[in-house]
């Protein structure tokens, strides 16, 4: 069963007063509980495809379907309520909210989710990426490594059906990169849960079921 399918995408943004083509005629297909890569070099457009796959932004063109919903038929109020509790999100920045503790940060999805038991949802996933001695810090109290750590814990934290990860190491060194890497696909075994990657780390891309690459806003290969 695909989990994700895309027919015919794509996009264009204005740039200096002229269209711009960001992703072109792209057709692809995730079952679920499979991981797939996204490679590429800059500027290929991994990350807008990521960002339509995922419903936060709109395709120019084409159709995309997530969890048998298509997403062009929703309005903005409408796709985030699918996202909420089938949706998780790791950003290279980590994107964690300053005013908010660990626990409060993992707590946000689950919370949106409707879940009553969020609280200890949030302590559970931060235990287990070993963050269980860290759930009253704020983001500037934590490494780099465990921010990220607190941005995996808070994608997991509603039990998602699908994962979507950009550049999730991009911003760690390589040793905190590969423990980053094992958690993500523990955590993944563990679940079942879709992954779906956009990254430079050819480590990470190794250790997915299968790799997409995309060159000038087409995939030409997977």
């Amino acid at each position: 069963m695909n989990l994700i399918s895309a027919r015919g995408v794509g996009k264009d943004v204005m740039s200096g007063g002229q269209p711009l083509t960001i992703l072109a005629d792209v057709d692809l297909d995730v079952a679920a509980g499979e991981s797939v890569a996204i490679v590429g070099a800059s500027g290929s457009g991994k990350t807008t495809l990521l960002s339509l796959l995922a419903g936060l932004d709109l395709p120019s063109r084409g159709e995309i379907r997530l969890d048998g919903h298509d997403l062009s038929g929703l309005d903005e109020d409408a796709r985030a309520e699918l996202r909420a509790g089938r949706v998780g999100f790791v950003f290279q920045s980590f994107q964690l909210l300053s005013g908010f503790t660990a626990l409060e940060n993992v707590m946000l999805p689950a919370e949106l989710a409707g879940y009553k038991d969020a609280p200890a949802r949030a302590q559970a996933a931060l235990e287990r990426v070993g963050l269980g001695a860290r759930l009253s810090h704020y983001p500037h109290q934590l490494s780099g490594g465990e921010q990220q750590r607190v941005a995996i814990a808070r994608a997991f934290c509603a039990e998602p059906t699908v994962l979507f990860a950009d550049e999730p190491t991009g911003n760690l060194d390589a040793a905190t990169g590969a423990r980053i890497i094992d958690l993500l696909f523990e955590m993944n075994a563990a679940r079942g849960t879709t992954l779906v990657l956009v990254t430079h780390d050819a480590a990470l891309a190794s250790r997915c079921r299968r790799v997409l690459r995309l060159r000038e806003g087409r995939i030409v290969h997977g």
